[in-house]
């Protein structure tokens, strides 16, 4: 079993660099495969597919405010039953 793999990057950007990183995974998400990277945290490569599970988070708080986008899918999905509970 695979440990786990993890790419993490913080930085300060203006929002139209946002706006070109949104746009960067839209793309990503189109082809079927994002690549993240930098100089320091090193890459990793994912390849969404099938059906994705997506969280969308916005928060204000005083003088902070902002949102959160969170997309999972399991590369292996679960298999489920194709027939219905009895239900009597």
């Amino acid at each position: 079993m695979k440990s786990k793999t993890e790419f993490k990057h913080e930085s300060l950007l203006t929002t139209d660099d946002v706006r070109a990183l949104l746009e960067a995974l839209s793309n990503g998400l189109s082809k079927g495969q994002l690549e993240f990277s930098d100089e320091h945290e090193g890459s990793l490569k994912i390849e969404p597919e099938g059906l994705l599970q997506v969280k969308v988070e916005a928060s204000e708080e005083e003088q902070k405010q902002q949102f959160e986008i969170k997309v999972r899918w399991e590369r292996q999905p679960k298999a489920l039953p194709k027939k219905g509970p009895k239900i009597s």
